[in-house]
Parts: C-alpha cells; structure tokens; sequence
C-alpha cells in the first residue's frame, strides 16, 4: 500500500494468557475485530502494545501474527524505536522485509540525549530502510519533546520521515505541527482526549490505543468530521469523550485491557509490574462502556 496514510490507526494491545506468555490467538482475534470495526490501520508494538516489555525476538513475532492476520486489508505501522540505534535499525529492517507499510519510531529513552544525538538517531535509522517514518513524541515516557521546531528540522534533513505521532498532549504544539508544517509532514495526535480536536484542527488522524476498545465508535467520529457533519461529530464524541477521560485518568494500558476484558473481548493481564486497574476504576469505566 503506498497510499497517504490517515484515518483511526489502533495502537494495538498484546495480549497475554494468564503467565504472561504471548497469546498468539488472542492477538490474532483482536486484530480481526479491530479490522471489523473499520479502523483504518493498526500500529503493533507502541506502548499500548507493551513494546519495552517485550523482548526483541517477540517484537518481530508480534509484527508478523499482525501482518499475516491483517492479510493487507488495512496499512501496518510497525513501532521500532529502542534504546539504541542498531536494535532500531534492526527491528526496522524486519519490518520492512515482513512488509509493515511504514515505521513508527519512538525518540530514544532512558538516556537524556541532546537533540542534536536525537536526530542522528532518526536520521540513521531512516536511512537504514525505503518506506515512510512516523516519528514519536512521547515526552513524557522518553524524557525528550519533540517540539515543533526539531520536528520541522527533522523532516527537512530525513525525507522519508512522513509523519508524526503527538502524544505530548500538549493542544498548542500540535495545532503548530498541523498549520506550520501540515504541507511536509502528516500529524497523528495519540492523546485520546483530544482526538476530536485535533481532527477539526485538521489533523490526518490519531494512533489511538482506544481503538481496541471502540474502533466502530472512533471510525464515525472520524467519518462524520470528514464529510462535514460537525454537529454529528462532536453528538458521538460526547458519549466516547467519558470513556477517553477514564483511559488518561489512570494507568493508560491498565484502562486499555481492563475495558477489553469489560466488553468480553479480553486480551489478558498486563506483564509485570503492570497490574490490573482497581475496582474504583473498573465500576467507573463499566458504567461508560454500558452507556455508549
């Protein structure tokens, strides 16, 4: 698929069985329903996927049970960041001979590099493959922002970096990345509760862990904004918006998998130390899922 990629793309969740091994069916029944409910990509291995949990050997097994289940129905977008340049460079040039149709990238973590090691990074690891770059901005998690102004640096010195996932939640920065450099780069926002927002602000679409979850739901969403029923758009974003706020307010795959487990379509626990969300939550989550 070489087509401009937009739209609801699923951060997908990996599911485990109860000792915490890879849940080969249950992923694979995931991946189907998701598909069903008319997303328009999947993005395997991010963190809603419990990438930095997994060893390097599962990350490559992930991506292609996702790949031979999705049967090029809908786009991939493989997560290859890592710690280190040549763990990325490795995993991305499986991805691309697996035949993901781009990568995502998360910025290095852990280590408090400087932008200038930051960009070589991406930089490298571009290099090191032919399809499209989504770089991720996930400060919070890496301790390193991309900011409008590195990431417009960034897409001006790597060509094949195409696109960006935002999930610093910050709205300013991703209205700057969509108006100042909307024409060089597609801007993804990946914090839940801001997704309509930042589809009327003009974003291409969301990577968006939700999408487990409700991706019929997020699809009208999407659908209404695109023909222009506005009114339509934000009538079905207030039912999800309880949902979306329940996700943020709380450990985010800990919603993820609880809410799965809710609509008995469960995908198992988190690997340790991720435990699963507290009764509270859970009451308050089952409650917004029974009313959408």
């Amino acid at each position: 698929m070489s087509e401009t990629l937009k739209g609801v793309y699923s951060a997908v969740a990996t599911p485990f069985d109860t000792n915490e091994a890879l849940d080969e069916q249950g992923l694979r029944s995931l991946v189907s329903r998701t598909i069903d409910g008319g997303v328009h990509g999947l993005v395997p291995c991010g963190s809603t996927g419990e990438f930095a949990a997994l060893t390097q050997g599962e990350r490559k097994q992930v991506l292609e049970i996702v790949l031979d289940e999705t049967r090029n129905r809908v786009p991939v977008i493989a997560q290859t960041g890592a710690t280190s340049t040549r763990e990325a460079i490795e995993l991305s040039k499986h991805a691309e001979e697996a035949g993901a149709d781009a990568i995502m990238v998360v910025a290095p973590y852990y280590e408090p590099f400087s932008i200038a090691e930051v960009k070589t990074y991406y930089r490298d690891i571009a290099g090191s493959v032919g399809i499209p770059v989504m770089a991720y901005n996930l400060p919070a998690a890496t301790g390193v922002n991309l900011t409008p102004k590195i990431l417009g640096e960034l897409v001006k010195e790597v060509p094949n970096v195409k696109y960006v996932k935002d999930t610093s939640g910050d709205f300013t920065a991703a209205a700057e990345l969509i108006h100042e450099f909307g024409n060089d780069i597609s801007v993804f926002v990946g914090w839940d509760t801001l997704f309509l927002a930042a589809l009327f602000e003009g974003a291409a679409g969301s990577v968006i862990g939700a999408a487990n979850v409700v991706p019929k739901e997020l699809v009208a969403v999407y659908d209404a904004v695109q023909a222009g029923r506005l009114e339509e758009a934000h009538f079905l974003w207030s039912k999800l918006f309880p949902i979306m706020d329940s996700f943020v307010s709380g450990g985010y795959n800990a919603g993820i998998k609880g809410a799965l487990e809710l609509i008995g379509h469960s995908a198992g626990p988190q690997r340790s130390p991720g435990q699963d969300m507290d009764e509270e939550r859970r009451t308050i989550l089952s409650k917004h899922l029974a009313a959408l």
